[in-house]
């Protein structure tokens, strides 16, 4: 049943490519000159080529004729085709059968044909053709009729009767009429076939239209079609004849520069029609999804099509390929100027792939970085990639400067090839810090700073590369040649790679500092307040050497704040506000002797109240509604799970403090480097366990989520 599937799906694009094909020659044949050569040749008195009107009827007859091929039902379509096969096969016989009457009088011999040898061989041949001519047409129009299809055999029973061989000629024309009378009767039986399958099919598309509207038309056409394959399909056909045509037509061997120019050549030469050019922008797509399917299984092996990436579809290539074929006017110029302007858009197609490989490569690194796998096969993968995603763009710049003058579009081709070695340079960084940290087997303070600094180097040299393309369209634009295109091009590339990036570091830069002056701000836990608290932080779940104490009484690692701080500025546990406080540098908080035990009874306690939003657990002592200094939350502070002290320490000893840390980090990697598209919003809830709605940490998870929303 597979196999069947398969076998339809190859048929409803095979038999489809030469409507496409026919429509590639006739946009192609220009009619007006056609008539002038033959008017200059000796074919102007046929009376066939009298009708110049008539022609160009029959020219817009054959783009209807090729549309309704190409909308064919596949059942039909299938017929059809067996319908012309079955005229071919007869067509066949015919030229068999005039072909042994012409060698039989050429050959002058009447008699029996076992006394002639030749004689004997020319009409065994014949008749073996004959037979298997007779058989396929009737296997092909499923019929036992076989005598329908045997007209042909005519002469040859004749020949066998041993009829003079002047009558032969006779009753082969006599064959020839007879099958062309029977073709003529089978068309006018089925006359009406094409006026019912259009009423149907019409009367099916007003349903459709009525019901699901235009674009859920447009969508079962594409679906039922296949034209992405389909025209993928004919342009490999097209490119295919073409390369053929030129190596049948030389008889020296091609030197390798040589092939680069046919490569480029052929290639322009099947983008002169906009068919061939839809075919060329397909082609594309799917080679770009090749490539990034190679680049994903290459880095995951299988596992890699188990969660499939829609965003890299190769789509981006294909539509960058016609926006700036259809901009630059591709098909309308020669074939060498058409060749030169391919050559730069390709290197645009190929450095957008690049990109992309390098969006498939950049998060699997950093988790394979941050990642206990020991696995030398999968981190030479991850390296090794990251090392050519580095070399060639910058490789491909240098080719750039070599062959072509600089303008305004080759310098955005380079500015794109040097902003990927860039970004690939700071992810091996990344992965470098995440490594030395494995081999240290201890955490790297103020990792996330380092981190922090490398993305935010590449990050200045990606802004500044993006000012130089601007600031040198800016100058070719002012004392250059204006034009509406390059003029709309900078404005976007001023506007997305060059605005937004500065508006983002800058949000980035005033989150940054706040954070840290917040935690600054907050008095730090003496080491007799955390042997009193003896609990775990409540964000990555690990032991506490080192805390400091919100103004709501809650114990958190510094550092584990801090990112806490870049999504929202109130406290994860009961969700209260952290304003920034004076606080002199030295000030630590109170001695443990003074921290007081929660009031088990609100009310019997005057003014004491427990913090708002906190859980019933999370009461702390108050004096006229302030927390008092050194007060801190009992130890159900911290998630209201029993079990939680001993979970946290179970995944802890599952992953080591230091491997915890660093899976923190990567999620947070991409908060720190700037908030892009609010990827760190998410990343504090990544090791959240299941938990009831009534605990804290639930809440505080819950909180997350909806600030990301």
């Amino acid at each position: 049943m597979v196999l069947k599937d398969k076998l339809e799906a190859v048929l409803n694009v095979g038999l489809r490519v030469p409507s496409i094909m026919l429509l590639e020659v006739l946009y192609r044949w220009d009619v007006s000159s056609f008539f002038q050569k033959i008017q200059r040749s000796s074919l102007n008195n046929n009376p066939l080529f009298q009708y110049k009107y008539l022609a160009l009827y029959l020219h817009y007859v054959g783009y209807i004729l090729s549309l309704v091929l190409l909308t064919l039902p596949r059942q039909h379509l299938v017929k059809l085709y067996l319908y012309v096969l079955t005229a071919l096969l007869l067509f066949a016989g015919h030229q068999v059968s005039r072909d042994y009457v012409r060698s039989e009088l050429d050959s002058g011999y009447e008699g029996p044909l076992y006394l002639e040898p030749l004689s004997m061989n020319r009409f065994s041949t014949a008749l073996l053709a004959q037979l298997v001519v007779c058989t396929l047409c009737s296997c092909v129009m499923q019929t036992k009729r076989i005598w329908l299809f045997s007209a042909h055999l005519l002469p040859l029973v004749a020949r066998l009767c041993l009829v003079p061989l002047e009558t032969i000629v006779f009753i082969n024309r006599f064959a020839m009429i007879f099958t062309g009378l029977e073709v003529i009767y089978f068309l006018a039986s089925n006359l009406l076939v094409p006026y019912n399958l259009a009423k149907t099919a019409y009367r099916e598309l007003v349903q459709v239209v009525e019901v699901y509207g235009l674009l859920a038309l447009g969508m079962s056409l594409w679906n039922q079609l296949v034209l992405p394959v389909l025209f993928m399909c004919f342009w490999l056909v097209l490119f295919a004849l073409q390369i053929y045509s030129y190596f049948s037509s030389r008889d020296q061997p091609t030197s390798r520069e040589r092939l680069l120019f046919l490569f480029l050549t052929s290639v322009a030469e099947c983008c002169s029609t906009p068919y061939s050019l839809l075919g060329l922008v397909f082609t594309v797509s799917f080679v770009a999804l090749g490539v990034l399917t190679l680049c994903k299984f290459y880095l995951q092996g299988y596992r890699a099509f188990m969660n499939d990436n829609t965003m890299h579809r190769g789509m981006t290539e294909g539509i960058t390929l016609l926006i700036l074929a259809v901009q630059t006017g591709l098909i309308e110029l020669q074939v060498i100027h058409r060749a030169f302007l391919l050559s730069i858009i390709l290197f645009i197609v190929v450095a957008s792939i690049l990109q992309s490989m390098l969006e498939i490569a950049d998060p699997i690194v950093l988790a394979l970085g941050a990642s206990r796998d020991k696995s030398l096969w999968k981190h030479f993968r991850a390296v090794s990639l990251c090392l050519f995603l580095l070399v060639f763009p910058a490789y491909m710049a240098y080719m750039i400067c070599q062959f072509f003058l600089m303008d305004f579009w080759l310098l955005i081709i380079i500015s794109s090839s040097i902003l990927t070695s860039l970004q690939v340079l700071g992810t091996l960084l990344i992965y470098i810090l995440f490594m030395v940290e494995e081999v240290r087997k201890e955490p790297v303070q103020n990792m996330d700073d380092v981190i922090y600094y490398v993305n935010g180097t590449y990050r200045l040299l990606e802004f500044l590369v993006a000012l130089v393309v601007v600031a040198y369209g800016v100058s070719e634009t002012v004392f250059g040649e204006w034009t509406v295109m390059g003029s709309t091009i900078i404005f976007i590339h001023s506007y997305y790679n060059v605005w937004l990036r500065a508006q983002l570091g800058w949000q980035s830069f005033l989150l940054r500092r706040d954070a840290v002056n917040k935690i600054k701000s907050l008095p730090t836990a003496s080491d007799l307040q955390l042997k009193k608290y003896n609990d775990i932080c409540a964000i990555c779940y690990q032991d506490m050497k080192s805390a400091v104490i919100t103004p709501c009484s809650h114990f958190f690692h510094a550092g584990c704040l801090k990112k806490w701080l870049y999504v929202q500025e109130t406290c994860p546990l009961c969700h209260k506000q952290l304003k920034s406080q004076s606080q002199p540098a030295n000030a630590t908080a109170a001695p443990a002797q003074d921290i007081l035990p929660a009031n088990p009874n609100p009310a019997e306690a005057g003014q004491g109240e427990p913090v708002a939003g906190a859980a019933e657990g999370d009461k702390t002592v108050t004096q006229n509604g302030v927390p008092v200094e050194g007060s801190q939350a009992s130890p159900s502070s911290s998630p209201a799970n029993p079990n939680l002290e001993l979970e946290g320490k179970a995944e802890e000893s599952a992953l080591g403090p230091q491997q915890a840390d660093t899976v923190n980090r990567v999620y947070l990697e991409g908060q720190v480097a700037g908030l892009s598209q609010g990827s760190g919003e998410s990343c504090l809830r990544h090791r959240q366990p299941q938990q009831s709605a009534s605990s804290p940490a639930a809440t505080s998870s819950t909180a997350c989520g909806a600030s990301q929303n």
